[in-house]
């Protein structure tokens, strides 16, 4: 059988395969379900096994954050919802969004600019300008 994909796109290629899943009790409400049905995904990514370039992991490291372990690996703990499949497919979605931010490259900085010497002459004379309004504005008193 083949592997489903993960994720694919940006040269980021991502099959099930890469990613192994553990399905745990999930905490919080639920009844005597929750006690009883292991609905909740833990899924493991290891960056070394991804073919992807060292800037891209980098970033995906960084992005990942407290969710990466010291050797590389991301894990990904959902249980927003009541049942093993939709648990998994979240992870799967979160995983992914993960990647595709990492994939962007990021902006390049921005280039502090000055305003030109012309620029900020007609800005100054325009506020004096409209200051001069203003004072014109008040009462009319005994000339």
């Amino acid at each position: 059988m083949a592997a489903d994909i993960v994720f694919n796109a940006r040269g980021i290629l991502v099959t099930t395969d890469m990613v192994s899943e553990k399905f745990v009790r999930a905490q919080g409400p639920g009844g005597q379900n929750v006690n009883k049905v292991a609905t909740a995904v833990e899924l493991r990514m290891d960056t070394n096994s991804v073919d992807m370039s060292e800037d891209v992991r980098a970033r995906l490291l960084e992005i990942a954050g407290q969710r990466a372990t010291k050797d590389g690996v991301i894990v990904l703990f959902a249980d927003r919802f009541r049942t093993q499949e939709r648990n998994r497919q979240d992870a799967k979605e979160r995983l992914a969004g993960l990647l595709d931010k990492a994939s962007t490259p990021p902006p390049p900085p921005r280039r502090k600019t000055r305003p030109s010497k012309g620029a900020v002459e007609r800005r100054l004379s325009e506020k004096s300008g409209r200051s001069q309004i203003k004072k014109n504005r008040g009462k009319v008193g005994d000339e």
